[in-house]
């Protein structure tokens, strides 16, 4: 594994949105100041835990339709914590010769990763340590075990709530707009986000704690969700709520419990 560097030391102090994330999807690789946020957000919001949870399925979903189309490449940026069925035992169900590489900026990430994260004998997986921003370093970690002159499915599953747009420092339609531009013709894009859309009262509230914390959280209007996928093209149904796209039995039972307010979508470079 290329995640063997060295890593800073996990920070206990303040909750971290893939630990977070964890406790929600029932994990247990989490601390108590994780767990006081994540139940915190779930008394303002009370689709969290639904939305972690369909944000996973979407993820399978979308990997086995970007493999059943002949993509064997996928780097999962934003990762999180290990939750079977992860990316790469979905993709290499669909064909064991995938290659899937791992990238994440927290510590824990990179331990549970090291240790969880083994792939099928014909493919590869692997892990790299480091920030979405330092695209250059990203991606050339990525490239030992990637081949991007070949396409690739580049997968940011709620990662782009976590990044802020300009002034505060981050232009994340730019950011995504470098990767994509990075990848070679018959790359996809696989992006969910939250948005305010759907239940502006209580994401606004689950916005201010996630602020409160110290972990910034952007909600985004459908409108600039869809422009993450501009200059692609969209597959089929779009951009929609996330446990529409392409749903299955379980997206279906979920959705009779209400919308669950995060957009997804999957695009193809041409």
């Amino acid at each position: 594994m290329t995640g063997s560097d060295a890593a800073p030391r996990i920070d206990t102090s303040r909750p971290h949105p893939a630990r977070v994330y964890d406790w929600w999807l029932g994990g247990k690789d989490n601390y108590p100041v994780d767990e006081e946020l994540a139940r915190r957000i779930l008394a303002l919001d009370s689709t969290a835990v639904r939305g972690a949870r369909a944000n996973r399925r979407f993820m399978h979903r979308a990997v086995r339709t970007v493999a059943d189309a002949g993509i064997r490449q996928f780097l999962d940026i934003g990762t999180g914590i290990p939750t079977e069925p992860n990316l790469h035992q979905v993709a290499q169900g669909v064909a064991a010769e995938s290659r899937v590489v791992y990238a994440d900026n927290d510590p824990i990430v990179l331990r549970h990763a090291q240790a969880l994260l083994h792939g099928s004998a014909e493919g590869s997986t692997d892990y790299v340590h480091a920030d979405v921003r330092d695209i250059d370093t990203l991606l050339a970690r990525a490239a030992e075990t990637l081949d991007l002159t070949r396409p690739v499915a580049l997968s940011l599953v709620a990662l782009t709530h976590y990044l802020g747009d300009e002034p505060d420092g981050d232009d994340i339609h730019g950011l995504v707009g470098k990767y994509v531009a990075a990848l070679a013709p018959g790359s996809y894009l696989i992006l969910s986000q939250v948005t305010p859309d759907l239940n502006p009262e209580a994401i606004a509230k689950a916005a201010a704690a996630f602020q409160g914390s110290g972990t910034p959280f952007y909600p985004r209007p459908i409108t600039e969700v869809y422009r993450f996928f501009e200059g692609l093209e969209l597959l089929g149904p779009g951009v929609i709520p996330v446990t529409g796209w392409r749903p299955e039995a379980e997206d279906v039972a979920a959705q009779a419990e209400g919308v669950v307010p995060v957009y997804a979508g999957v695009a193809r470079k041409n």
